[in-house]
């Protein structure tokens, strides 16, 4: 998917239904992923933060129950489950900030993979401007007239 970078994985439900999920570190094809508050705890299960121990590794989590995920989506993230107390969980962020969610909002277990996303030389400058990124020019090095 070109669009985040996380690499992303096909479900297919027991329905017939099928959806991508942000994939997961350590699932590969043909794993069974559950979902729901008696699912297991092991990497790609989403269920609420209520029902996941402390110190477990989380990513893909909601901000508000039933609101869809919103943190740690980017490859490599990962969120841990810190503490819980009463209705909320507190959650430790990549960036070392503890933070305050409902505990009935969803997580996914495990870190998001392709972890090595950030370590990709892109080589060229012509690759670069493939993915959007434009040219970065000094004010200094250009005429005065220019900036």
């Amino acid at each position: 998917d070109p669009n985040r970078s996380a690499r992303i994985a096909l479900l297919h439900y027991a329905d017939g239904e099928k959806r991508y999920i942000i994939a997961p570190e350590g699932i590969k094809q043909g794993d069974i992923i559950e979902t729901g508050e008696q699912a297991d705890i092991k990497p790609g299960n989403n269920l609420p933060l209520r029902n996941i121990p402390t110190g477990t590794i989380v990513h893909a989590i909601e901000l508000r129950p039933l609101g869809g995920a919103k943190i740690a989506r980017s490859a490599g993230a990962a969120v841990q489950l810190v503490a819980k107390d009463g209705a909320y969980a507190q959650l430790r962020m990549p960036s070392g900030e503890i933070r305050n969610v409902d505990a009935r909002c969803r997580a996914t277990v495990g870190e998001v993979g392709n972890a090595d996303h950030a370590n990709v030389q892109l080589g060229k400058a012509g690759r670069a401007r493939w993915m959007g990124k434009r040219p970065i020019t000094r004010g200094e090095s250009m005429n005065p007239v220019d900036h």
